[in-house]
Parts: structure tokens; sequence; C-alpha cells
């Protein structure tokens, strides 16, 4: 029996490091998408956050279920209660690329991003994808010491976030309102994504450690 409680308590291990995988493919989709005006991606990126929202259902079901026959303590009720919370901030994630890829789509056939901004959100992209897969790599190898370092992408992410604002504000810049829009809520997703990949590190050392977060 004893057996059969940790192969679960590792299966939920197994599926955050799937939704990790799968938010990571969803917010490079996105960018691409919107960079592209590629309609049919967009498209597959918002069906494809389905697939998130049913594993972290699942995932909760199998917690729960622990937590219920088996009653854990220590450092097993840790792990239980920390993957929830985990798999709430990749669902997070997921709705955040699904987001990126709406603005794709509701500005099809145009291209969402003005030619001088499009460098910028091209970096964000490639950013929160480097973020995701490391996150993956922080969970698979429950390596902490990676997981502080995470604090410096988001830095950079952050660093993005405000020049993209900034440029929005720029006076010599003469984007339109609907633009202007467009890209604020656009940095802000990509912004927060990011958020999501600290705030999963940072539970990850709470599990590891038992450091509060």
């Amino acid at each position: 029996m004893r057996d059969v409680y940790h192969e679960e308590l590792n299966s939920i291990g197994s599926t955050l490091i799937e939704m990790t995988g799968l938010v990571g493919t969803a917010i490079g989709r996105a960018t691409t998408a919107l960079l592209e005006a590629d309609l049919q991606t967009a498209e597959s990126v918002i069906s494809a956050d389905d697939a998130v929202d049913a594993l972290q259902q699942q995932l909760d079901a199998r917690a729960l279920d622990l937590l219920a026959r088996q009653q854990p303590v220590a450092g097993d009720l840790r792990t239980i209660i920390t993957s929830l919370r985990m798999s709430a901030d990749l669902e997070r994630m997921g709705d955040l690329a699904r987001h990126v890829a709406k603005v794709a789509r509701l500005r099809y056939p145009d291209v969402a991003v003005p030619p001088q901004l499009r460098d910028a959100i091209a970096e964000m992209g490639r950013i929160a994808g480097e973020l995701a897969q490391k996150t993956a790599e922080i969970i698979d190898g429950r390596d902490v010491n990676a997981a502080r370092e995470l604090q410096d992408d988001d830095d950079a992410m952050d660093r993005l976030h405000r020049e993209l604002f900034g440029s929005l504000l720029d006076k010599k810049a003469e984007f339109s309102t609907e633009t202007a829009i467009d890209v604020t809520l656009i940095g802000r997703y990509y912004e927060r994504f990011a958020d999501h990949a600290v705030s999963v590190a940072k539970r990850l050392i709470f599990l590891v450690t038992g450091e509060p977060i």
C-alpha cells in the first residue's frame, strides 16, 4: 500500500512537469501567432489550454483523495499542499498564454504589435519560454539553487515591461489608442507569466526546505 501511495505522490510531480511543458509551448506559440498574425496558431493555443485545465483538475482530485485516504504528515503533507498551489500558478500561466493568442486572433489579419515594438515583445516571449523550461527542470530535479536564480530572469522581464510601457508613453510615438491598449495588455500578460513562474520556484524551495515563502 505504501508503494502505491508513493507512486501517487510521484505522479503529482510528473503532472506538474507536464503542465509546465504545455504552458511553455503555449507561450512560445502564442508569441509566434502574435508577431506573425498567424490565426491558425492562435486558435490552436486557445484550444490547447483545455488540456492544462484538465491536468490541473486531475492533479487536484488526486491530491485531495490522498489527503482524505492517507492523512499525510510532515514532508508528504507539504508536498501535496504545495503541489496544489503550484498547479494553480501553472494553470494561470496557461491562461496568460491564451490571452496573448486571443489578442492575435482579435487583430487578425493585422499584426497587433507595431514594428518598433516587435523586438521587445519577441524578447519577452523568449524569456517567458525559458522561464517555463527552467521551471520544469527545477520541479523535476528539486533544484533549490536554480529556483533561487530564477528571480534574475524575472528581473529581465520586469525591465522589458517597464521599457515597453515607456515606449508607449513616449510623446514622439504615434500609436493608436487600440494599439496602446493591446500592447499594454500584452506586456502585462508576459510580466504576469514570469511572476507565476517565480511563484512556482518559490513554492519548490518551500517544498524541499520548509523555508517560508
